[in-house]
């Protein structure tokens, strides 16, 4: 049961990226402060490619099946079916952005990755070309295109929730952004100012 309310969140967001890819706005940028970095240039010609497949796999599957109706109407829609989640899973990679603002560092990948990072727990950051990736124990690759261009170390693990909710705790992250230059210029000074900020004092008995 929680597996498929999982699921269903996910589709649902699917769709609401291509809505809001249709009105052209992004999701997560209503803050002023707010700044948006794309990553989904990356994997747009691959994403057509696979939409174009499904569209002629349609068409051949239409033909061949033409004296089963019954059968030609559920491949049909299988085939629709997956053609919307292609195109929700680029939408919502180009409505949910990595969003910097005067607290966190929010890292996403389409509609199953948001990952909120406090700047105040981030201890390096450098602009890094890395096209492997091998799992390891506290480190998140979210590659786009098979590439990641940003790197992050972290003075003490965050909690990254996978696809299906599980928790997984991680002090280094790797990440793609389309302009990592500019977001590497603008995560530096921000950094800076978030761990050099004052405390705030305790409220004094009057």
């Amino acid at each position: 049961m929680r597996t498929a309310l999982f699921l269903l969140r996910h589709e649902v967001r699917l769709v609401a990226g291509i809505w809001l890819w249709a009105i052209r706005r992004r999701h997560g940028l209503g803050d002023v402060d707010c700044t948006g970095f794309g990553y989904s240039r990356g994997q747009g010609t691959m994403m057509l490619g696979f939409g174009f497949v499904i569209v002629i796999e349609s068409i051949m599957m239409s033909v061949l099946l033409r004296n089963y109706p019954a059968v030609q109407r559920g491949w049909f829609m299988v085939d629709m079916y997956t053609l919307v989640l292609i195109i929700g899973m680029h939408a919502a990679a180009v409505v949910r952005p990595h969003v910097l603002d005067a607290g966190f560092l929010r890292i996403r990948r389409a509609a199953h990755v948001d990952l909120r990072i406090p700047l105040e727990k981030i201890a390096h950051v450098r602009r890094e070309l890395r096209t492997t990736h091998e799992r390891a124990d506290g480190e998140l690759n979210l590659a786009i295109g098979a590439q990641t261009t940003v790197t992050l170390e972290l003075t003490e693990p965050v909690a990254h929730f996978t696809f299906l909710g599980r928790r997984r705790d991680v002090r280094l992250v790797r990440f793609h952004a389309d302009e990592s230059d500019s977001l590497v210029e603008a995560l530096v000074p921000a950094v800076k100012q978030a761990r050099t900020a004052p405390s705030a004092l305790p409220d004094l008995p009057v």
